[in-house]
């Protein structure tokens, strides 16, 4: 369903294009959630270990970056994974004041059962666009995450100089 704002031509382009991006990652997030949810684990929980486990072990702060958490969101999460005994923290000798996150042989055991899984899930609900759809979706939403990241930080920059 369109936009019902009665702006201009460009905003009721750019508003309904956003409507529908909302509304199918909704309906994505919700098929997706089901497996991590039954998993026993949160989506961020989940995005660490797998970061942990496709990229291996990193520092806590390069792990938020990457993932896109705040410094007390990444922390909160990794305490609740090292309760759980599914990452341990590992301070790097060379300098104390990183601290490295490893997955443990319980937590590896965990996303290896789970995210082959998760992939045929994500498959199937991208089965509905070709190959070639698929990449080019992929391009222009990297496109619109860099122009959007763009656009926030010249709206930080022209806030500063009106202050």
């Amino acid at each position: 369903m369109p936009s019902h704002y009665k702006g201009t031509e460009s905003e009721i382009r750019a508003l309904s294009a956003f409507i529908n991006i909302v509304r199918a990652t909704d309906s994505i997030t919700d098929k997706a959630s089901a497996l991590i949810d039954k998993s026993g684990l949160t989506h961020g929980q989940f995005a660490v270990m797998e970061a942990l486990y496709h990229l291996g072990p990193m520092c806590q702060h390069t792990l938020g970056k990457k993932l896109l958490r705040s410094g007390g969101n990444i922390t909160t999460v990794i305490d609740n994974l090292e309760r759980n005994k599914l990452v341990r923290r590992v301070r790097n000798p060379r300098d104390r004041r990183e601290i490295e996150i490893h997955l443990t042989p319980k937590g590896r055991r965990l996303i290896v059962r789970v995210f082959p899984e998760h992939a045929r899930v994500i498959e199937k609900l991208f089965s509905g666009l070709t190959p070639e759809e698929q990449t080019e979706l992929r391009r222009i939403a990297a496109k619109l995450g860099c122009s959007a990241a763009n656009a926030c930080l010249v709206a930080l920059h022209n806030k500063g100089e009106s202050q």
